[in-house]
């Protein structure tokens, strides 16, 4: 598979190593900044053949037509607008999170895609963590019976520093808040989990400790789902002194799960009825990660290009994407009508928040 990274900045190291882990070709690196992907490769202490670099990825699309696989890494609010390139140049892609900013964006990932039968993949790399993959199965087979609710909590720090690491973190344009950035990975997770139909969000967020930005630092929602069952979101960057817990935790007629550690990586609580072998070793799993991004990647990038070979839909698509997005920009709208709101949303953007706080 050649591979091609468009946007060399903090995440887009766990993309090389998972190029590097397949043992996919590193064919083009892709940054409008200078010296930003010879010091990725740096970081990565690459030491394969050495990728092409690229000051703009349509040049870069224009001179690699036979790219696999490119990888939108760059700040949020320029995901879609890359991606739509890729796709219009048949490039199948893997879009970090969130696949958007507005449901219109997104929306027309899915169709475009669809259309012209490239596989686009959302970057929610956390489906793929082992305790993850665990409780995915327990749902699909029916072991938590009727769902009667469930919880995502994602308890983060993150202090002047990091924001200052780049001017667009924390503007409605580029990156949303807390939500959108540091718990659309639980969003998506709990949507998931619980069915995916939702069709009514009521919500709170607030900026509490971080009025150098424009966006939210904290938030907290009620999710109604199509069959009944509700769910909570909590979402913050406000925890001190560090990073504390993502957490996720369904309850059911027949079994109750928690998934917690720093990104959905352990489990904490496993509890079926109908006992089977192999349940007594599912409380206290963990799976060893040295980071909040957890070992997904990796998984992620093999998925992407065993559908590619077999023409299929990536296990975490467009689609999937543009679900979490939906909940999210839900929420935001909650918080600037002070009403509940239904699904499907209509469209709405993260700028339609500016000048919230």
């Amino acid at each position: 598979m050649k591979c091609a990274i468009i946007g060399c900045g903090r995440i887009a190291l766990n993309h090389v190593k998972a190029v590097r882990a397949n043992g996919f070709e590193l064919a083009a690196l892709c940054d409008t900044a200078s010296g930003k992907a010879e010091g990725l490769l740096e970081r990565a202490e690459w030491d394969g053949p050495a990728p092409r670099i690229y000051g703009g990825h349509g040049e870069m699309l224009a001179a690699e037509p036979d790219l696999d696989i490119a990888a939108v890494a760059t700040e949020s609010g320029e995901h879609a607008r890359i991606a739509l390139d890729c796709i219009d140049a048949g490039v199948n892609a893997i879009i970090e999170k969130p696949v958007a900013m507005s449901m219109a964006d997104a929306d027309e990932i899915v169709r475009r895609a669809e259309e012209r039968g490239v596989k686009v993949s959302a970057c929610h790399q956390n489906r793929f963590n082992v305790a993850v993959r665990h409780v995915r199965r327990a749902v699909e087979e029916g072991r938590f019976g009727r769902m009667s609710h469930g919880s995502v909590h994602v308890r983060w720090n993150r202090d002047r520093g990091y924001y200052g690491q780049a001017p667009w973190r924390g503007t409605w344009a580029q990156d949303g808040g807390c939500l959108m950035n540091q718990c659309i990975h639980g969003v998506d997770l709990l949507r998931w989990m619980m069915g995916g139909e939702v069709v009514s969000v009521y919500a709170q967020t607030r900026q509490r400790f971080h009025d150098y930005l424009e966006a939210e630092d904290v938030g907290v929602a009620v999710l109604t789902f199509a069959d009944g069952s509700v769910a909570t979101v909590e979402g913050t960057s406000n925890v001190f002194p560090r990073n504390l817990e993502e957490t996720l935790y369904l309850f059911g007629e027949s079994g109750t799960a928690k998934l917690g550690g720093t990104s959905t990586n352990e489990i904490d609580v496993w509890d079926f009825a109908d006992e089977r072998e192999g349940d007594d070793g599912m409380a206290g799993l963990k799976e060893p990660t040295s980071n909040v991004y957890g070992n997904g990647h990796a998984l992620l990038y093999a998925d992407v290009a065993d559908a590619i070979e077999n023409d299929r839909a990536p296990y975490v698509d467009a689609r999937a994407g543009r679900d979490a997005l939906e909940v999210v920009l839900a929420i935001y709208k909650s918080q600037r009508t002070g009403l509940p709101v239904e699904l499907p949303l209509e469209d709405f953007a993260s700028t339609d928040m500016e000048g919230e706080f």
